[in-house]
């Protein structure tokens, strides 16, 4: 009986800390909250921080990135202040090339921003600035130049195409139930970066369209990262972390199954050998033996290279079904290059598709996969268009706004026309800086020579064989919170076989 009562004491004294401790915690959090509130005072009269705050803007946009396009037409530099955020965003070209070239000593990543995405990241490539950053690029670039992994890169994605893309979408055709093509590309892509960055085939794409707990519980990890930057402020979320509570729980849980996975591949690898395997992880293994490090590269390669191709190819397919003569000038072009009678068999075949190319590309411009991207700046600077930048701001340059804008692209900057890529038949790029859906400059994409060979080689065979038809193409894509962008609902679909394709499927 005395021990009995001498436990529940214990118990309830626990209990009592317990409770004080929470209080203490959520007290302090308010008291910061406050404290951030207050600072904000000066700025509390400004029509934008108003209409950021209250959400007042959702009223006349579906999504925040054409209220903040729109706030960037009306502003004579093309930049604008958001001071409940402290962020400087530009649609500036030249504040573009200043920020990723002329100073770009001045404006890493930043510690904030490693914060937010440190758990899920820690010392990846994305997520570091100085040497560390140096290193992995320098090693990541001597890899992904290589022939060798262009070729490997090209031979996983055709072989997901031919095994498993274009057989699932067979299955659909004359349903007249909808397909949800953005859950399609997303396993396609996971799929296919798994492959190439661990060897691993997650089979998501499989007819049954099973559930893989690794993909769910990446993507939940991603999005609640991403979800910390919507917080008033960073201390929200740091608390929720430290009491282990509601989404900061949930991400916990999801990074944890995300590192099983990879250390049980990295320890897998080293006990089989890996230099006789083509994927990422091998390839970087013979100079890393730190395998947190390892896990940190890797990890950071999955995020990059999964949901920016979905995304670009989810907007690609919308765009189409406005434009049917885009489609129908992709099969032309594809017909000269490729016959009928043939299937995509190299990397080179691709080159000789400018139009394809250019469709992509003009795809991307009205709606990047990374609709914005910030720096921190490091000290005191003044932007090129004279906006003053105070040390630890955030600076942004807005991908998907500068696509939109009239004094970059010309009065028809919200016309969807691949053509203004051609010139005598042959696709030229633009200014990197005048179209950072790749970055430029220092940090330009690594990746950017493989995904675009993903986006074409799937583009080409899908419209080779299907017609793809959105259910409801007047809808404007309606974006959900994240590093991407993820169309809210999906995009569905119905898929009709081409009668001209019915041959040719025999030879893919």
């Amino acid at each position: 009986m005395e021990l009995n009562a001498s436990s529940l004491w214990v118990e309830s004294i626990s209990s009592v800390f317990c409770l004080l401790f929470f209080g203490f915690t959520l007290l302090f959090s308010l008291f910061s909250l406050l404290v951030f509130l207050l600072r904000l005072k000066p700025w509390c009269n400004c029509e934008v921080c108003k209409s950021y705050l209250t959400a007042s803007w959702t009223k006349d946009f579906a999504n925040l990135c054409d209220w903040c396009t729109h706030l960037l037409r009306k502003s004579p530099t093309g930049t604008i202040h958001i001071h409940v955020l402290r962020n400087i965003i530009t649609s500036n070209p030249e504040n573009v090339k200043y920020i990723l070239n002329t100073n770009f000593d001045n404006y890493p990543k930043g510690k904030p921003f490693s914060a937010l995405l440190g758990d899920l990241l820690g010392r990846g490539i994305f997520n570091v600035d100085g040497d560390s950053w140096r290193f992995q690029r320098k090693m990541a670039s001597l890899e992904l130049g290589s022939v060798s992994i262009r070729t490997y890169a090209f031979e996983l994605i055709t072989s997901e195409i031919r095994g498993r893309l274009i057989p699932l979408l067979s299955s659909m055709t004359g349903k007249k139930e909808a397909l949800d093509l953005q859950d399609v590309f997303r396993r396609f892509s996971f799929d296919s970066i798994c492959k190439f960055s661990f060897g691993l085939d997650p089979g998501c794409l499989h007819l049954s369209l099973p559930i893989s707990e690794f993909a769910l519980a990446f993507d939940t990890a991603s999005k609640l990262s991403a979800e910390r930057a919507l917080a008033a402020s960073p201390i929200v979320w740091k608390i929720k972390r430290l009491l282990n509570l509601g989404s900061e729980k949930k991400l916990k849980e999801a990074i944890k199954m995300v590192n099983e996975l990879a250390e049980g591949l990295i320890n897998h690898r080293r006990k089989v050998g890996f230099a006789d395997n083509k994927d990422l992880l091998s390839r970087f293994m013979g100079s890393i033996n730190d395998d947190k490090y390892l896990r940190d590269i890797v990890v950071s390669f999955l995020l990059a290279g999964r949901d920016t191709v979905a995304s670009g190819l989810t907007s690609f397919f919308w765009l189409l079904s406005q434009h049917p003569e885009v489609e129908s000038a992709i099969r032309d072009e594809s017909e000269r290059v490729i016959r009928p009678s043939q299937e995509l068999t190299s990397y080179e075949q691709l080159r000789g598709t400018h139009y394809l190319n250019a469709a992509i590309y003009e795809s991307l411009r009205l709606y990047p996969s990374v609709q914005f991207d910030s720096k921190f700046a490091k000290e005191d600077d003044i932007l090129p268009d004279g906006t003053f930048v105070t040390k630890g701001a955030r600076v942004t340059y807005h991908q998907y706004a500068m696509g939109r804008m009239e004094r970059v692209w010309g009065p028809d900057c919200l016309e969807f026309k691949p053509e203004r890529w051609i010139k005598n038949g042959v696709f030229v790029p633009e200014n990197p800086y005048k179209y950072p859906v790749f970055q430029a400059g220092f940090r330009v994409c690594l990746g950017k020579e493989m995904a675009l060979m993903e986006m074409k080689s799937v583009a080409l065979q899908v419209i080779r064989s299907f017609n793809v038809r959105v259910v409801d193409p007047v809808q404007a894509p309606r974006f959900s919170p994240g590093l991407t962008a993820t169309v809210r609902g999906g995009l569905p679909v119905l898929i009709q076989e081409r009668e001209s394709s019915t041959n040719h499927h025999h030879h893919i």
